[in-house]
């Protein structure tokens, strides 16, 4: 009577701090015969605790599965020309030879379906809202977009017109920001570097199989 006692006190101290030990002390109180009852118990695994904790050999097979498929992706990340103002003179000068962009695997490609980068470099007008993300439909999954300058970050200079959109997020999924009136060539370019790290840091495959 005494150790029942002591144990359950026990319990009700460490019920705030540690559920876990409560429960297990709990269950020592229950004696041999609740000991086999409850081991012969499966409980199951809440989503929660597979994601948090997955116990699977594949998932060293699946990690690198992961980073051979996202150092595809990182090497030639294809950019959509899409300059709509001054920005796309930067863009252009970060294509040019002082800066060379082809050496880390980003070329520029003319149609949406070889691209998997949208550089929205200048302002957004709702004229041509309709036109960016009909463009950006056409490009093939996965995708990404960088939004280039204060106008297309948020309407800069522009914010307070009737005729442009205040940020491109407003009409496609951004990625990346790039702040400056005009941003540099060096932080359009410190901007793909980030876009292609975030690109590393998926894990599609992974994730697939612990959710299934």
């Amino acid at each position: 009577m005494i150790g029942l006692r002591a144990s359950h006190i026990t319990a009700n101290v460490f019920k705030r701090s540690s559920p876990i030990l409560a429960n297990a002390l709990a269950r020592s109180v229950a004696g041999p015969v609740g000991a086999r009852c409850m081991s012969s118990q499966v409980v199951p695994r809440t989503q929660d605790e597979i994601i948090a904790k997955p116990d699977s050999a594949a998932e060293f097979v699946l990690s690198s599965l992961d980073k051979l498929y996202n150092w595809a992706f990182t090497a030639s990340t294809w950019p959509m020309t899409f300059g709509l103002a001054c920005c796309a003179v930067e863009m252009m000068h970060m294509a040019a030879a002082r800066y060379d962009q082809d050496r880390i695997g980003i070329v520029f490609r003319a149609t949406p379906r070889q691209s998997d980068v949208m550089i929205v470099a200048g302002t957004l007008t709702n004229k041509m809202a309709p036109g960016l993300r009909k463009v950006y439909d056409q490009m093939p999954e996965p995708r990404w977009v960088v939004s280039m300058g204060s106008c297309a970050n948020g309407g800069g200079y522009y914010h307070y017109s009737y005729s442009v959109v205040r940020g491109c997020d407003r009409v496609v999924p951004v990625d990346v920001y790039v702040p400056g009136c005009p941003p540099t060539a060096e932080a359009l370019m410190y901007g793909m570097l980030q876009l292609q790290k975030k690109i590393k840091r998926n894990r599609v495959t992974t994730m697939w199989y612990r959710k299934y």
